[in-house]
């Protein structure tokens, strides 16, 4: 059910991201509310069930020495302790986007659907740079959020923080909205003008790009990607047999 391939599976898989997306739709909410027992409570209960799916993963897998050897087992094992010191009072649960970021690679949902939508085969690049980009905003936004809150009295809610991030990362700085925290605050603003520069607007132009492109790597030179109608490859003039799905 954790590895498989079979329709089962995958809905079994899938229903694991839903569940992740969940507890992020749920942590974005509990930023307007008010701290209270209920808040914690559900921490915990996420923090169980997480606990449990993360015990199932490791006891399916072929080799359970091997189930460390990648990152992504670690970051488990964080967004999980994140979740039960959220339960105590402290608010990590933006790590919970980690888990996510893990889900939509080791799981290959886009595999999953590529091979049952042909638009989501066409558009692949588009769909996974808006992913990472969307995924990268939030995180960022989090941790704004999590650090200047209750210190910075023009950061009240989420929102706020999102506002900061997307003003700093598309160098508009409007100003209305700084970090406090003296050197903190300043430098985490210097990096995420940095990354606004570099990350962000790489991302943001995979998404706004022109269709047109198709990604079949070529067998001779590796180009990625190639104009859905091409016969052989713009670098190395090798023909193509690009799948045409309305064929």
């Amino acid at each position: 059910m954790f590895y498989g391939h079979r329709p089962a599976a995958v809905a079994f898989q899938v229903g694991l991201l839903a569940i992740d997306l969940a507890a992020i739709a749920y942590f974005l909410a509990t930023t307007f509310v008010a701290d209270a027992p209920w808040i914690r409570a559900v921490a915990l209960a996420l923090g169980i069930l997480l606990a449990l799916e993360l015990l199932g993963r490791m006891l399916a897998h072929r080799h359970l020495m091997h189930f460390f050897d990648n990152g992504a087992a670690f970051v488990d094992i964080l967004v999980v302790a994140s979740l039960f010191v959220s339960a105590l009072g402290a608010n990590l649960g933006f790590l919970r986007i980690l888990r996510t970021v893990r889900l939509l690679r080791s799981y290959n949902v886009l595999g999953r659907l590529k091979g049952r939508f042909p638009a989501v085969r066409r558009d692949e690049v588009v769909i996974r740079a808006s992913m990472d980009l969307a995924v990268f905003v939030v995180m960022a936004s989090s941790l704004v959020y999590v650090t200047q809150r209750g210190t910075n009295e023009k950061i009240h809610d989420f929102v706020d923080a999102l506002y900061f991030i997307v003003a700093a990362l598309s160098t508009t700085g409007f100003g209305d909205i700084t970090l406090v925290g003296s050197t903190f605050g300043e430098l985490l603003s210097v990096i995420m003008m940095i990354v606004g520069i570099t990350l962000f607007f790489r991302l943001a132009q995979a998404v706004l790009r022109p269709g047109g492109k198709v990604l079949h790597p070529c067998p001779q030179c590796g180009l990625q990607r190639h104009d859905l109608d091409a016969v052989h490859c713009k670098a190395c003039g090798l023909v193509l047999n690009i799948p045409n799905d309305n064929a």
